[in-house]
């Protein structure tokens, strides 16, 4: 049984929005122009926030001279504070039906906080910075991935946001480059990378701004190609008109319920990362290259493994990733190290992105109910990020108490049995047949 949207094609009934691999095959690959400029934003505004990212660690905790608690308080926020809002921006999008304006103001907020970063110097200047940023980010996620489920072929939706996903991280792979370059060239030159990053924002906003269509959009209808704009439903034009009936979906139940599991059991890229240097005691500027390296690993599958959960089924694809993370973990707590297995570490890390991210986002939207697509997407992203939230400071402390290795190997026998129950809660996520 598969959701379909009926009037992409003129009014004409389509192939359901879940299809598999006979569907998909029949209709050919063709990314729509709003794809392409929303993944151009996207690439722009990561080199802004993954050169930031890349440094953070080093920047918490050897440049201000702070604890792995402290860092993974910071990093909590960073993973976590966007659940603030993400359901919030969700419904603004749906009710609106203007989901660019929504995603608009959540870019124009991450800018507005890295000018803070060229006057931050201690614990609670960058933890406020971070949530303003994070906020932002949870402001555009949801309405920008709304934009893209509308704009792009049912048949091909987890494909469409593998190439999104694509663009996005070729931007993830730029900014740390740079900021590898900047401290390459400028020994503690944190502030030049700053700037850098703020530089790339306003790109990144002005793109936004003067490229991408205004769409309307309602969660029914496809914008490119239909020749005419969505009439919104008159229930969604009433003030406060919020519900929370979505989540009574069994299908989005059972994926929140999932992802929310493994979401907890799922910590930051930094402390990967730093598990790798206090193990293999590297030079402190090679530090970004590890982010280089996942994003190109996620960069070259995102596509593929897009294209895999479209055929074959996305809930493979999503567990699947999990299971490239838990060898990760176990991996870096080897007590070998070396280039190899850190090379093999972030190939782990980089294809559980390319497997869970854009892939989760397809199944929410195929799991929503008609009229409610950017809030069924933003509860997703809510519960995963809440869940990342409490497993990174949850990491903080257990490093702190217990070490690294030995906090990493019990995060991967905890997320051994996460993966296990969630083989037996996601089969069950099916979507309702919407009449066309």
């Amino acid at each position: 049984m598969y959701i379909s949207l009926s009037d992409r094609s003129g009014g004409k009934r389509e192939k359901p929005r879940g299809a598999t691999t006979a569907l998909s095959s029949e209709v050919p690959f063709r990314l729509s122009p709003v794809i392409l400029w929303l993944g151009l934003v996207s690439m722009v505004t990561d080199v802004s926030s993954e050169s930031v990212t890349a440094i953070l660690p080093l920047y918490v905790t050897g440049f201000l001279g702070l604890s792995t608690i402290a860092f993974g308080f910071i990093d909590g926020i960073n993973q976590g504070a966007s659940a603030l809002v993400r359901i919030a921006a969700g419904w603004a999008a749906d009710r609106s039906g203007h989901p660019k304006r929504i995603a608009l103001a959540g870019y124009g907020l991450s800018m507005l906080a890295r000018i803070g970063f060229l006057f931050a110097g201690g614990f609670w200047a960058v933890a406020a910075i971070v949530t303003g940023d994070r906020i932002g980010k949870g402001i555009r996620t949801a309405p920008r991935d709304a934009l893209i489920t509308v704009s792009a072929q049912p048949e091909h939706l987890a494909r469409s946001f593998g190439v999104h996903r694509m663009l996005d991280n070729i931007g993830a792979a730029a900014g740390p480059m740079i900021a590898f370059l900047v401290l390459l060239m400028i020994p503690n030159g944190f502030s030049t990378v700053f700037v850098v990053s703020l530089a790339f924002a306003v790109i990144g906003v002005a793109v936004l701004g003067l490229v991408v269509p205004d769409l309307r959009a309602d969660g029914l209808k496809g914008i490119e190609g239909a020749g005419q704009t969505a009439v919104l439903p008159k229930q969604r034009r009433r003030l406060f008109a919020f519900s929370w009936s979505h989540l009574r979906e069994p299908g989005l139940g059972r994926l929140l319920i999932s992802a929310g599991l493994l979401g907890l059991l799922t910590i930051g890229d930094g402390f990967i990362y730093l598990v790798l240097q206090d193990r293999d005691s590297f030079a402190v500027q090679w530090f970004p290259l590890l982010f280089v390296g996942t994003n190109i690993v996620f960069l070259a599958f995102a596509i593929p493994l897009g294209r895999l959960a479209d055929r074959v089924g996305r809930v493979p694809v999503f567990v699947g990733g999990h299971i490239a993370l838990l060898a990760c973990y176990l991996l870096a707590a080897a007590p070998f190290g070396g280039l190899w297995s850190t090379l093999g570490c972030l190939i782990l890390l980089g294809g559980f992105y390319a497997a869970t991210d854009g892939v989760l986002a397809a199944l929410a939207s195929q799991l929503t109910p008609p009229g409610k697509l950017a809030t069924g997407i933003a509860s997703a992203q809510t519960v995963v990020a809440l869940s990342r939230m409490t497993a990174a400071a949850g990491f903080g402390v257990l490093w702190y108490a217990v070490g690294a290795s030995t906090a990493m190997v019990a995060a991967g026998a905890l997320l051994a049995c996460a993966v296990v129950a969630v083989v037996f809660i996601l089969p069950g996520a099916k979507p309702k047949p919407v009449n066309a």
